[in-house]
């Protein structure tokens, strides 16, 4: 999913990118809900490129692979170490022909270390950079963080060390090759418990919606369900104190700054609690809106993607597809004035562009069918 995610955010920003997969397809291509080498799941991550299939066991392929290289300024790939290298397209077997090329190696653990060589998805790196440990609730199970944050993670730091790079290149005129991991972006994206941690308050644990540097700032029970509620300063807290009918709360030594709040999270949310219980959601979303408190909903994805803020912002789009139909999709979070970005290209088809690609370099039918699978070798 990283590899792709990057490479799918680079070509929403107007870059050609082409997508190589063996004969069988990306293995999203066969989540759930496939028809056929279609899926929703592959088009979510690979909108807008072009599909190219070449079976990289065969030695012709891997030539129309170096021809390819030899004219691009990006290659990302998303392979355990060693992978690439064994069939001979690393980044010094490729940086001979194309000293301008911009390599981005996304693995479970990096290029580098003693784990470098183990296999790595999204559960396993969210639970061995310690992201597990401290998502739900304290004495409960291991949970995961709902999303796939690694995964995620590690495609939009690649994606930023690749327009970093590209930066450095028009200066220097050299490319370079970028090694980022999903266990690293586990890590990097750890800011808060890396400090609580390194500050010496002890190993970071479960604190279901807390937050632990600020309190109160989580979710809270209502009369009809949760809201939340986010008051991450002094000045928000003594408008949560008033609006509660607590004012006794800003001189209250257990409550009296941030640092006393967190430490009494848990009973001060039980005074919270005792309040807000009286009441529904949308009153207290109401009354704290009308405070000038930060606070929400707790939407589904249904909901979410539908609330008024989400559509005048185009954060869900529709592309047709010839065989999955109308696939509604995430619009692009990054809005910018000169240079739009372009979210409604749908992803390709099983080697839909293999034949117009390979022929611009110069490949024949025959030739194009073997590389591709479709033929037996000569």
């Amino acid at each position: 999913m990283a590899g792709p995610y990057c490479g799918m955010l680079l070509a929403d920003m107007g870059a050609r990118v082409i997508k190589v997969e063996p004969p069988r397809g990306d293995s999203t291509r066969h989540m759930a809900g496939s028809t056929g080498t279609e899926s929703a799941a592959f088009n979510a991550v690979n909108r807008g490129k072009l599909g190219v299939v070449l079976d990289l066991r065969r030695d012709e392929a891997r030539e129309a692979f170096h021809r390819l290289v030899s004219t691009a300024d990006v290659l990302i790939e998303n392979f355990r170490p060693g992978v690439m290298a064994s069939l001979g397209l690393d980044y010094r077997a490729l940086v001979t022909e194309n000293p301008h090329l911009i390599y981005a190696s996304i693995s479970g653990y990096g290029q580098t270390g003693p784990w470098a060589t183990k296999g790595g998805f999204d559960l396993v790196a969210q639970g061995v950079s310690g992201i597990m440990s401290v998502t739900g609730e304290p004495g409960r199970p291991p949970v995961k963080a709902g999303i796939p944050v690694t995964d995620l993670g590690a495609g939009l730091f690649a994606l930023s060390g690749i327009l970093a790079a590209l930066h450095y290149r028009d200066r220097t005129g050299r490319g370079q090759h970028i090694d980022t991991s999903l266990g690293d972006a586990g890590l990097a994206l750890s800011v808060w418990e890396a400090t609580e941690y390194f500050g010496g308050r002890g190993v970071p644990g479960p604190l279901g919606s807390a937050h632990r540097m600020s309190a109160p700032y989580q979710a809270v029970r209502c009369a009809d369900g949760y809201i939340t509620l986010g008051a991450a300063n002094q000045k928000t807290f003594e408008k949560v104190a008033d609006l509660f009918g607590h004012r006794d709360w800003i001189a209250d030594p257990r409550y009296a700054t941030d640092s006393a709040r967190v430490a009494h999270r848990e009973e001060l949310a039980r005074a919270i609690e005792a309040v807000t219980v009286t009441a529904t959601r949308d009153t207290w979303l109401a009354r704290l809106e009308a405070a000038g408190v930060p606070c929400g909903p707790i939407l589904d994805y249904a909901e979410a993607f539908d609330q008024p803020q989400a559509r005048a912002r185009e954060m869900a789009v529709e592309v047709d597809h010839p065989v999955l139909g109308r696939v509604r999709t995430i619009g692009t979070p990054i809005k910018m004035s000169e240079t739009p970005l372009d979210p409604t290209r749908r992803a390709p088809l099983l080697g839909e562009h293999t034949a117009v690609v390979l022929e611009a370099l110069g490949y024949g039918s025959a030739a194009i069918a073997r590389m591709s699978g479709a033929a037996p070798p000569l």
